[in-house]
């Protein structure tokens, strides 16, 4: 006996009980159709049949037919071949939804779960109490706090795990950026700053784990030390935008929701692509998956005002955001580089460079400059190789007298303007 003829069975004992009462005048019959969860009317209906047919007349005359609106077993079937053979381990939700848009099937949510569940597809899954913990509310504008983390998994067939790192916006858990990468560090975090300073501008704060390319943390389990800054810390000073560190996961509990939807989603669709080199993955990342997942998820802000602020052009936020460190410049006019010997090239600026404190820029695509205050001296490709072309734009007069047979020569000046050494005899000052 199933639920539904129990509730009628239990419905017809109750409608005798009041019937009973209605006959005694204990009831009225708008009040004993209360009692039954219907309208007067209904209870003189209720009256008639059983008057004429007894307990038979009150029976449901639709249960035991087959729904007029019932899927045909064949496409119940097909439902759970496609499900086998095309989207195994996939939750139903995002199961649901390509069946909607791959398929053009407009079955509902509750229903394609039964028929999984039913047929061992999906296990039942049981909800279990979770610890009470405050929620921290959304900020209420765009661009008052983004988030950046990383996630390791294995994203495409046939190559090892790649870290996923992900920018994404608090107030509405818009994607801004999403790169696969080898390894996550300080090449990957200026890769993905890059792309949503860009596009949308300045953050007021970025809020990340306590990661090592992110803070110094002396200590495992203190706080990070604010005196001593990280690559990122710096870049992040010189663009005025504040860094705030987590000191849990539940802390950062938005975006870590956010990656078990990417985990679970995004692995399995990129299966089903058959990419597998990053730049192609990065790229459908970029221009397939984003607009997708943002369209899905993303929410409205509280507030329609935006708190971005417009950055500067793309040039001064690519110097801003690589590594910068000093170096002094060896007697052959060479910087040392890691591995590599950076050659500086003859410049208008000085004759030579030697004893020079100069600056070395690394970009997170491995390319390398060489700056002396503001000016760019020369730039190099990642193999330490100068890269054509002048990057001085305007030459400048030598800040010295050239060396002793040094090949440039000053020009002479005219000797009617040239002054007479001031240990001269007093006849060479006679006019002639």
């Amino acid at each position: 006996m199933n639920r539904t003829t129990l509730l009628q069975d239990r419905r017809m004992e109750k409608f005798e009980e009041l019937l009973k009462r209605w006959h005694d005048g204990e009831l009225s019959g708008a009040e004993a159709g209360e009692f039954l969860g219907c309208s007067e009317r209904q209870f003189r209906r209720y009256r008639r049949r059983y008057e004429e047919d007894g307990l038979d007349g009150l029976v449901d005359q639709r249960l035991g037919k087959a729904s007029a609106r019932r899927i045909a077993v064949d496409e119940v079937m097909w439902m759970l071949d496609q499900y086998e053979s095309h989207y195994a381990g996939w939750n139903v939700k995002h199961f649901h939804e390509h069946l909607q848009l791959s398929h053009g099937r407009p079955w509902s949510y509750s229903w394609v779960k039964t028929k999984l569940q039913a047929a061992d597809l999906v296990p039942r899954v049981r909800r279990r109490g979770s610890p009470h913990r405050r929620k921290r509310e959304r900020k209420p504008c765009e661009g008052m706090m983004l988030h950046q983390d990383g996630s390791r998994a294995v994203c495409l067939a046939g190559r090892p795990a790649l870290d996923l790192v992900v920018t994404m916006d608090d107030a509405t858990s818009t994607l801004y950026s999403a790169l696969l990468v080898e390894e996550e560090g300080t090449a990957s975090t200026f890769r993905g700053l890059l792309e949503v300073f860009a596009s949308k501008g300045l953050p007021l704060s970025l809020y990340t784990d306590r990661g090592s390319h992110y803070f110094v943390t002396l200590k495992a389990g203190e706080t990070v030390d604010r005196s001593r800054l990280t690559q990122v810390g710096w870049a992040l000073k010189r663009l005025g935008i504040e860094h705030i560190a987590a000191y849990s996961p539940q802390a950062r509990g938005r975006s870590e929701r956010m990656f078990g939807t990417l985990q679970d989603r995004l692995i399995k669709e990129l299966a089903q692509t058959g990419i597998d080199d990053i730049e192609t993955a990065n790229r459908w990342l970029r221009e397939v998956y984003l607009p997708a997942h943002n369209r899905r998820f993303a929410r409205p802000a509280a507030a329609a005002q935006s708190a971005f602020v417009a950055a500067p052009d793309r040039a001064a936020l690519v110097e801003a955001l690589c590594v910068q460190e000093e170096r002094v410049v060896e007697r052959d006019n060479t910087v040392s580089w890691r591995k590599l010997k950076l050659q500086l090239p003859d410049s208008p600026l000085r004759h030579h460079w030697v004893k020079a404190r100069v600056r070395v820029h690394h970009y997170p695509d491995d390319t390398l400059a060489l700056f002396h205050g503001p000016a760019c001296i020369a730039r190099y490709d990642e193999r330490g190789r100068q890269q054509v072309g002048n990057p001085i734009a305007s030459r400048a007069r030598p800040c010295s007298a050239p060396p002793r047979g040094g090949r440039a020569k000053a020009p002479a000046l005219a000797a009617a303007s040239r002054r007479p050494p001031a240990a001269a005899p007093a006849r060479a000052l006679a006019r002639p």
